[in-house]
């Protein structure tokens, strides 16, 4: 997939944009806080209907604004798409598909896109709300109908959070609870799907991982995936993974079939029921999951070098990259390189640029042009203050 040209419409500092893009490598190079990244943030938005930089999408709109919009023209071999979206301050976003009217979670279907960024470093240290949205911006581009899963988890969750608190506010017990069961199957059920795509996933990516580690780190640490669940004991969003060293522990991600991980979700949601009450918060379910890794047998978080982190945040990257690659018809993802030899030693940048420079599209913005290697340096865009200016078509002129 390759992306052509870029529209946008007051999106973060532009009133108005228009970048063309080439097949191969772009680079657009500017000052920090000139506007690169919020390009950069555009392209990803369509593919993954969310932001590596915000939790909501009001901040992507311009000052002032109700709405921008972002418009992009995809090719995919010989066939061209124009993919657009209205992001709105408040309420739902609108979508269009080669100007008809179209949901949004139906732009992943078009849009495929891999970012690596500072931000990338969190995945491996951060909490666990950041490995569980690298997974999950995955999923979308994966599987496009999961955005709606989680869109309606999420909704289902609010909701049975938000009559917790009322219950325990009023001191309603038992049989007085009798609406909570409506909500918990419907958690249940839409919970076990987010699960079981999630934990595939993870099996999916052991292998492109490993070998991506090796290739960046040129050593092999042995790196892992697995998810520690909630619903099969102890809390992993409040550290309680209940995962390491236990092969058969309910909560180390072995689990598959999605009617026991069901089984388990009902049967921890009862054993927590009473804990929820006195918190007016759900305990259990995807939403407290959280994606352990490990190199050299021991956990990234805490244990990692920088370097190891920087390494396995590289490598989920590239794993991802080559899971989509190898999977879709049309083609490879475009690649999106943030600020990020910025953050890296010499070797890792080469590496990391060898690792890449093959794939269709590349694009890589740098406050310092000079930390691009050579291999990704071609087609150049300089930005400054919202201002896009294209060195080959200065040279054309």
């Amino acid at each position: 997939m390759i992306v052509e040209h870029l529209s946008l419409v007051d999106f973060r500092n532009y009133a108005t944009a228009e970048l063309a893009l080439h097949p191969g490598p772009n680079v657009l190079v500017g000052r920090n806080g000139q506007g690169k990244t919020n390009l950069a943030e555009a392209v990803v938005f369509l593919a993954t209907l969310g932001s590596h930089r915000v939790s909501s999408d009001a901040p992507m709109v311009r000052d002032g604004q109700e709405f921008a919009v972002i418009r992009a023209r995809l090719s995919h071999g010989e066939r061209r798409v124009l993919a657009e979206v209205q992001v709105n301050r408040q309420g739902s976003n609108k979508a269009r598909i080669n100007g008809s009217p179209s949901k949004p979670n139906e732009l992943p279907r078009y849009a495929h896109v891999v970012l690596f960024a500072p931000e990338d470093l969190q995945i491996v240290r951060g909490d666990p709300s950041a490995r569980r949205r690298f997974m999950d911006q995955l999923l979308i581009q994966r599987i496009p109908r999961i955005s709606a899963v989680l869109a309606d988890y999420d909704r289902v969750l609010k909701q049975r959070n938000a009559l917790l608190k009322s219950a325990r506010a009023r001191g309603i017990r038992g049989e007085g609870l009798s609406t909570l069961d409506v909500w918990d199957d419907k958690l249940v059920a839409l919970g076990s799907e987010i699960i079981t795509v999630r934990q595939r996933l993870a099996a999916d990516l052991q292998q492109p991982v490993a070998d991506a580690y090796e290739a960046i780190a040129g050593a092999d640490h042995r790196p892992q995936l697995e998810w520690a669940l909630s619903v099969g004991g102890g809390d992993p969003e409040e550290g309680e993974d209940g995962a390491s060293g236990a092969e058969e522990s309910p909560a180390s991600g072995k689990l598959s079939d999605p009617q026991h991980i069901a089984e388990l979700f009902r049967a921890s949601l009862a054993a927590k029921r009473s804990s929820e009450l006195d918190r007016g918060l759900t305990l259990t379910g995807p939403h407290r999951d959280d994606l352990v890794l490990r190199v050299r047998d021991l956990p990234v978080k805490g244990y990692a070098s920088h370097g190891e982190s920087w390494s396995v945040a590289l490598a989920l990257r590239l794993a991802s990259a080559e899971l989509l690659r190898s999977e879709s018809p049309a083609g490879d993802p475009v690649l999106i390189l943030d600020d990020v030899f910025a953050e890296l030693d010499a070797d890792r940048r080469q590496r990391l640029a060898t690792l890449t420079a093959g794939y269709e599209q590349v694009v890589v913005t740098a406050a310092v042009e000079e930390d691009i290697p050579e291999v990704l340096h071609a087609h150049v865009v300089r930005i400054s203050a919202g201002t896009i200016s294209d060195e080959r078509e200065a040279t054309d002129d």
